[in-house]
């Protein structure tokens, strides 16, 4: 899995392969979210900058398919 998304009771869940200290630049521009090694939570996503969300997404898209070429 290179990105994942999980939906749970308490928060969403996004799984960033990459690690969230890849892009702590986008981290910070992100909104209210807490992190561990390699998972962003979110509350709702009205709590987040959707633009910088898929920013940060892509750029893990980007480092997982440097590391696992196809």
């Amino acid at each position: 899995m290179r990105t994942g998304f999980s939906p749970r009771k308490q928060n969403l869940s996004l799984y960033i392969s990459s690690g969230m200290q890849a892009k702590p630049e986008l981290a910070k521009k992100l909104g209210k979210h807490k992190t561990s090694k390699a998972c962003l939570y979110i509350n709702k996503l009205e709590d987040v900058d959707l633009d910088v969300l898929e920013a940060l997404i892509a750029a893990d898209m980007q480092a997982m398919a440097k590391k696992y070429p196809e």
